[in-house]
């Protein structure tokens, strides 16, 4: 059952990553599930290194963390799947 969590948060967090990065993301529905889980993995890394990964009531600082790691892995992970799949991206 983690699994299929894991894939929902992927899928909402890496939506919500292209929402906020300005243009066009021309990557498929698979890899925006990917890259929003590995900006997850990413957030969760980097709020148990500050600190704040267990927290009483709902983890905002964790869960903003992972956003943020989501639209960073997007905003990498674009450009470098155009340049493989052989499109310019802006």
């Amino acid at each position: 059952m983690s699994w299929l969590w894991a894939i929902i948060l992927g899928l909402i967090l890496g939506v919500l990553a292209r929402v906020i990065l300005p243009g066009k993301q021309a990557i498929p529905i698979w890899l925006t599930i990917i890259f929003g889980v590995l900006g997850a993995l990413l957030g969760n890394a980097v709020a148990s290194w500050i600190g704040v990964a267990d927290t009483r009531g709902i983890d905002w600082v964790r869960h903003l963390l992972q956003l943020g790691g989501a639209v960073l892995i997007v905003a990498l992970g674009t450009p470098l799947w155009g340049s493989v799949r052989g499109r310019k991206t802006r």
